[in-house]
């Protein structure tokens, strides 16, 4: 991943916070008003407001750490200082950041939080692309300088819920539960194919694998075809309410296998990172977007889209490595040394 610098090249950055070890003390989110007083100063009053209203003191961190991380993007990126940012939403209701002085956006970026854990990926100083793609016109939108998305996943977060609903009313009524976000060859593959496929889903015998075994390795499959699609649709600009959303497939999708622990980086020889991730679109091979699949530790995947129009070379040709892992602390210091 190419490190942020103070050029006018083009740059990829991916960054992460972990917000679950964040102001222990605070039991209940009104507790964050004076655990949480030094960040929640250097956001506007509004996002303060939004912060405090989460019911779950763990839906605020995250919502106080995805302002923060979008804030630091931007600064970081385009050297702005930190008090002059202001973001919009556009015609996708996506918040993006927009330099007064010439009405364009330096950096494209894109955010997703889950089970405490806040991810960003970003694009600065990209040119103004000269092609559009087919989800392009199908949108009717002017094309942003670069795409980008990200999806963050928690196999575990919802696990008792999911096992439970399986058992109850079998894995063919789970998967067409969210048939109508999947394309019918994904329905056809979760329910029928991945354990064929993706054997390793499922540990050999003996002893024989338990059901519940054998629906958590059907569960990582889902969550990992999940990510995946997020991650390309919100590269779009779009969300799951797409038109063509059936239309978008990722054929046969081979989840990443956990990694020992959640800071012991990924090994792409072990399958802990899928970087081959076959795109179809309208029955046609997608072969501008670059993408990937990175576990997380036990229980986390994490997929990442970049598309540069344009320059498809550009987006195909970066690294979508491990995201850097940020802290609490350095933001905070680097958003008052920057005010």
């Amino acid at each position: 991943m190419p490190p942020p610098n103070h050029s006018n090249k083009p740059t990829l950055a991916q960054w992460i916070f972990d917000t679950r070890s964040w102001y222990a003390e605070a039991t209940r989110t009104k507790d964050l008003e004076t655990h949480a007083a030094r960040a929640l100063s250097l956001v506007p009053a509004s996002i303060t407001k939004q912060v405090l209203n989460y019911f779950h003191v763990r839906d605020a961190k995250m919502a106080l750490g995805s302002d923060l991380l979008k804030r630091y993007a931007i600064s970081k990126l385009t050297h702005t200082p930190w008090q002059r940012i202001t973001f919009t939403r556009d015609s996708h209701t996506k918040p993006v950041y927009v330099d007064p002085a010439t009405g364009r956006q330096p950096v494209s970026f894109n955010i997703s939080h889950q089970a405490g854990i806040v991810a960003i990926v970003a694009v600065a100083n990209f040119p103004s692309p000269t092609s559009r793609t087919d989800q392009d016109e199908d949108a009717g939108e002017e094309t942003p300088p670069a795409q980008v998305g990200v999806d963050v996943v928690c196999t575990s977060e919802r696990r008792d819920r999911d096992q439970e609903m399986i058992a109850k009313d079998g894995w063919p009524t789970f998967v067409d539960m969210h048939a109508d976000v999947l394309s019918p060859g994904e329905v056809s593959y979760l329910k029928h194919r991945v354990l064929a496929a993706v054997p390793e889903l499922v540990a050999p015998p003996p002893p024989p694998p338990t059901a519940e075994a054998i629906n958590d390795g059907k569960l990582r499959a889902f969550y990992a075809l999940w990510a995946l699609r997020e991650a390309y649709v919100k590269l779009t600009g779009e969300a799951l309410l797409a038109e063509w959303l059936k239309e978008l497939e990722f054929p046969a999708v081979r989840p990443t296998n956990p990694t020992p622990g959640w800071g012991v980086p990924a090994w792409e020889e072990g399958g802990e990172v899928l970087r081959d991730v076959e795109i179809l679109f309208k029955g046609r091979k997608v072969e501008d977007v670059n993408m990937s699949l990175r576990s997380m530790g036990q229980d986390y995947m994490i997929a990442t889209a970049v598309r540069t129009p344009g320059r498809p070379e550009e987006g195909l040709g970066w690294t979508l490595g491990p995201y850097e892992m940020l802290s609490l602390e350095e933001v905070l210091r680097f958003a008052e040394a920057s005010r």
